[in-house]
């Protein structure tokens, strides 16, 4: 497990965030990322595009007052699924 303090990007952490998977984590390992959160927009971007790019959110936690920390495993997501629930007319 390795931990990265991305802060000081501000909210340009991704593509470094990205790159540190891809090239510093080896498959099956896990990395924790802290980043400032500013207006919780970040949580869920970042959240998505973990996704999108094929690696798994195993946590996500506010640090402090500013700073939010997830932990990201480096292994296919499990697919999500939609369920749609059917109208029944009585």
């Amino acid at each position: 497990m390795k931990r990265y303090d991305l802060r000081a990007l501000k909210d340009n952490f991704y593509n470094r965030m990205l790159e540190l998977l891809k090239d510093d984590i080896k498959d099956g390992e896990n990395a924790i990322f802290i980043f400032e959160i500013g207006d919780f927009t970040p949580i869920q971007k970042s959240a998505d595009l973990l996704y999108e790019n094929g690696y798994t959110l195993m946590n996500s936690i506010k640090f402090n007052e500013v700073d939010w920390t997830i932990v990201v495993k480096k292994v296919k997501p499990e697919k999500k699924e939609i369920l749609e629930e059917k109208e029944e007319n009585l």
